[in-house]
């Protein structure tokens, strides 16, 4: 019932209405379980795409704006690279940017993501100081991650195109190209939803995850299903005998940039010492894959307590430590969390068809 209702709405990136409504979906169900709930709104910026049309010499190439890419309209030569060094030597101001092969293998990070490499930091540089009037790139080498760039604050306009198109592009460096994207980046509200029941322990326990979506999937194993299992869980461990403190939380903006993640800290430092351990469900429950569990703890106390109970249940595969998701937040700062996805349906995530 959670899962269907949160796929009904369709995507829910960032600020967008259809998150607006998951988030209150989220926290009506919290509140009808009896959990004290707080919300805890941020400012965010939301994007709204239109059509993207790209034409080379006044033929139609297949192509489709990146998430946050600022609105544009422009006719100019191509310039290609494929490796950095060739990156730097581009005369690219003003015109289309076609990037591919070596640049093109991994999506960039955002700007301000905690993990931005020295190399991404360096392309990420490279393309202000260059000025082109526009990103183009196929699809990353993985579908997982398909768009090379997914950053409001990025100000460059960017669109993934097909490997047809860009091998045109690529065999015709002379043709005059035009990009009309339409968009609009708009200030909005995000909102993480909290569960809480004895908020006033000395200790606590915190499950979470998150309920956005990339820009064109409704997300039903990233992350309808984690947020199912909160719900759920919201009602059983409402009537749960003890005398620790529980916090569910449903993390809003993982899928762009943790800055619900932020948020979250930021509100809980007075307590954030009090948390024993964090479990995040991400990716889990996917019809065809098996469930999976992973540690992050470096006295190995958590796994060894975990390991016992996880023998009942043989559908479940222990995995190395991801880093790619909410329990990040705790880990990263000391806190002993586990993360439970799925293994062998990783292709579902970030798509169209992630809805069945």
């Amino acid at each position: 019932m959670h899962l269907t209702a949160l796929v009904n709405l369709g995507p829910r990136p960032i600020g967008s209405p259809a998150n607006q409504a998951g988030t209150d979906f989220i926290a009506a169900a919290f509140h009808a379980a009896g959990w004290l709930v707080e919300e805890q709104p941020y400012a965010c910026t939301a994007w709204q795409g239109g059509a993207t049309v790209l034409d080379l010499d006044g033929e139609r190439l297949d192509a489709a704006a990146n998430a946050f890419s600022p609105a544009c309209d422009v006719t100019a030569p191509v310039v290609c690279a494929g490796t950095l060094p060739e990156l730097e030597r581009a005369a690219a101001k003003g015109k289309l940017l076609l990037l591919y092969g070596d640049l093109a293998r991994w999506p960039l990070p955002p700007k301000s993501w905690f993990l931005l490499g020295d190399h991404e930091k360096k392309i990420i540089d490279t393309l202000e100081s260059l000025q082109p009037a526009a990103l183009l790139a196929p699809p990353t080498a993985t579908d997982y991650y398909g768009q090379l760039t997914e950053d409001w604050e990025l100000d460059l306009p960017a669109a993934t195109l097909s490997p047809e198109a860009a091998r045109r592009l690529l065999r015709n460096p002379e043709g005059m190209a035009h990009l009309r994207i339409e968009a609009a980046l708009v200030p909005a509200v995000a909102r993480n939803i909290v569960g809480r029941i004895r908020p006033e322990a000395k200790k606590r326990i915190v499950l979470c995850a998150h309920f956005d979506t990339k820009i064109n999937t409704p997300g039903a194993s990233d992350n309808g299903g984690g947020v199912a299992v909160l719900l759920g869980l919201a009602e059983r461990l409402s009537k749960l005998d003890t005398s620790l403190g529980l916090e569910l939380v449903a993390f809003n903006g993982e899928e762009y940039l943790p800055m619900g993640d932020d948020e979250y800290l930021r509100r809980a430092e007075s307590y954030f010492s009090s948390i024993q351990y964090a479990i995040n469900f991400d990716g889990i429950g996917t019809l065809l894959g098996a469930n999976s569990i992973a540690a992050f703890d470096e006295t190995g106390k958590l796994e060894a307590q975990a390991q016992p109970i996880t023998c009942d249940f043989p559908g479940v595969v222990w995995v190395e430590p991801w880093p790619e998701s909410n329990h990040s937040t705790f880990a990263f700062r000391g806190i002993p969390a586990l993360a439970l996805s799925a293994v062998g349906t990783r292709s579902l995530a970030h798509q169209p068809y992630d809805g069945k």
